[in-house]
């Protein structure tokens, strides 16, 4: 029976939008398929493999493996490369989370280069003149541009924990040269733009790279050339992050975010720091989880959600089945009820890790769930904590031939960031702030709901959802993951886990097999086309509220098999993506 709920599926309307229609009648009957997703295989090599997102990006991280670089060295080529291949989501104007895993060391480090808001940032400063939230502050102006982190946090990625082989302008080289050369504009690519064409059209600097003259987008097969940002990775090349966060390219970016209405110094950007944290840490079944702590929120909540979760037999439920989804929609919503009340930046508030992690609290809110209906959100609270006291993004993952690993998200927050490219520099800004709680209370871009906790402030980090994510089995690595997808990074990379421990899944499975998200408010339990009728009239019959969305994600995994063998699973959920070792 379980197969059989693996392998039957029906199809979705295709042309269904996210309107709040009841699934019930959203998908059309009669209409049963064998979904391709069970019959997935993953690319196999012996030595080392690459996932990201981008097919000439993976290609330069395995040449970089292949000529004796290490994962962190790789990881750092990679980054660079889809700053100029992925202008939507890769970059320099940016900031993210990488995790170092050290096999000789037996060490995992969480390196946090998140954008930081400026001096000048105010806890209302996203606030109109009655007191409201105004998204278009956070999301389209300068006021929206936190102090980037990409460059310094591989700068030291690369000084720390790479092999010695190669100097930062030899992996920043190929980079270099995809820009100054050109690359020819993929289906990705040219599917991306016309959905950004207003962002990018409300500013010149960003029209004249991205737009035709006429004002439409640059289109498949096209060769986009992208100068000034050649020049700004050069002297990057050349100066290290001095060549960013001095000189003519920071007053390139002050000028620009000034301009747009923020109030970003040189000195915001001279001050930047990278932080090396202490990743959080999990056990699922006898498996290690390892991930990201704050200012990341997704360690802690995939972690809180596996908690709950491992009170539940998943693997006789069925992988997709209406016990197995509604057991894991149920837990996904007080995690994401504690996101919105005790996660911000660590510098400024202290955050309840311990408490949330506790396996004893995790039993208590999986006490709360019951079998045969779905609580509404409304009547989800953030947990007591005090009895348990004793604290647009891309991903890609990499594993050397010596067994070390890199798992890194990095961000601009929505496709292409502001829209705005700093005059001069080439280079995408970010729209971070928008990941602040402008008011405690009102959904950000994304429809989380946040707090006092994740406030904007000077020199504060807005909380994330990035979750760079490792798996460890007896000490060894097993799985290295992640995705983008704002809120719903968290739950598709817990699904992702759940898939290969609980279900057995091969991880190229694991990854393809469609995927649910529920982040407590708005009340909706969304769901990718794939899933059985009968299973979704059955959650709806328990009282779920059912939306049909887009795809979720894009998680790019690399698993190591029982014979030593490395599977990568790159997602097909988006053009491009690609999984290449030797």
């Amino acid at each position: 029976m379980r197969i059989a709920a693996l392998l039957t599926a029906a199809l979705l309307s295709p042309g269904l939008a996210l309107a709040q229609v009841p699934a019930s009648q959203a998908i059309p009957a009669n209409q049963p398929i064998i979904s391709d997703w069970a019959r997935q295989q993953p690319v196999l090599a012996p030595n080392a493999m690459v996932a990201s997102q981008e097919a000439m990006a993976t290609r330069i991280g395995v040449d970089i493996l292949k000529r004796g670089g290490n994962a962190v060295d790789a990881a750092v080529a990679v980054g660079f490369a889809l700053a100029v291949t992925l202008p939507r989501a890769g970059n320099i104007g940016g900031g993210g989370f990488m995790l170092v895993y050290l096999k000789k060391e037996n060490k995992t480090i969480a390196i946090d280069y998140r954008e930081v808001a400026p001096a000048s940032a105010t806890k209302t400063m996203f606030l109109d003149a009655k007191g409201d939230a105004d998204p278009k502050k956070s999301r389209e102006t300068g006021l929206a541009i936190g102090v980037p982190g990409t460059v310094a946090g591989f700068a030291l990625a690369h000084e720390k924990y790479g092999s010695g082989k190669f100097k930062l302008s030899e992996l920043i080289g190929p980079a270099i040269a995809l820009a100054e050369n050109g690359i020819i504009v993929d289906e990705d690519l040219a599917e991306s733009l016309p959905a950004a064409r207003n962002r990018l059209a409300a500013w010149p600097s960003s029209a004249k790279i991205f737009l035709k003259p006429d004002g439409g987008p640059l289109m498949r097969g096209d060769r986009l050339v992208q100068s000034d940002l050649a020049r700004t990775l050069s002297t990057i090349a050349a100066k290290g992050t001095k060549g960013f966060y001095e000189g003519p390219v920071a007053e390139k970016i002050v000028a620009a975010v000034n301009s747009a209405g923020g109030a970003m110094t040189m000195a915001d950007l001279a001050s930047y720091k990278v932080y090396e944290r202490e990743p959080v840490r999990g056990t699922y079944r006898g498996f290690e989880v390892v991930s990201m702590p704050p200012p990341s929120s997704g360690g802690i909540h995939i972690i809180q959600i596996l908690n709950m979760l491992e009170g539940y037999r998943l693997n006789e439920m069925g992988a997709h089945s209406a016990d197995t989804l509604h057991v894991m929609t149920e837990a996904m919503k007080p995690a994401y009820a504690d996101r919105s009340e005790y996660l911000g930046d660590p510098g400024f508030v202290q955050v309840p890790v311990k408490q949330l992690l506790s396996k004893k609290y995790a039993e208590a809110r999986r006490a709360e769930i019951a079998m045969d209906k779905a609580r509404p959100a409304r009547d989800i609270k953030p947990g007591n904590l005090a009895p348990y006291e004793s604290d647009q993004t891309t991903h890609y993952s990499i594993i050397d031939a010596d067994g070390n690993a890199v798992a890194n998200t990095y961000t601009l927050n929505f496709s292409y960031g502001v829209g705005m490219v700093a005059e001069g520099t080439g280079m995408l800004l970010n729209n971070e702030l928008d990941d602040f709680a402008a008011k405690a209370g009102v959904p950000n871009g994304y429809g989380l709901i946040g707090g006092d906790a994740n406030a904007p402030g000077p020199g504060k980090r807005p909380l994330s959802s990035m979750s760079p994510t490792i798996v460890l089995k007896d000490g060894k690595i097993y799985l290295v993951t992640g995705s983008p997808g704002g809120s719903r990074i968290i739950t598709t990379v817990l699904q992702v886990i759940s898939n290969v421990i609980d279900h057995g899944m091969n991880v190229q499975e694991a990854v393809s097999a469609p995927r649910i998200h529920h982040q407590w408010l708005p009340d909706e339990l969304r769901i990718e086309r794939g899933l059985s009728i009968d299973t979704v009239r059955i959650l709806e019959s328990r009282g779920h509220k059912i939306a049909v969305t887009p795809t979720s994600g894009s998680a790019q995994t690399i698993m190591v098999t029982p014979q030593g063998a490395l599977a990568g699973a790159a997602d097909t959920r988006q053009r491009g993506t690609l999984a290449s070792g030797y």
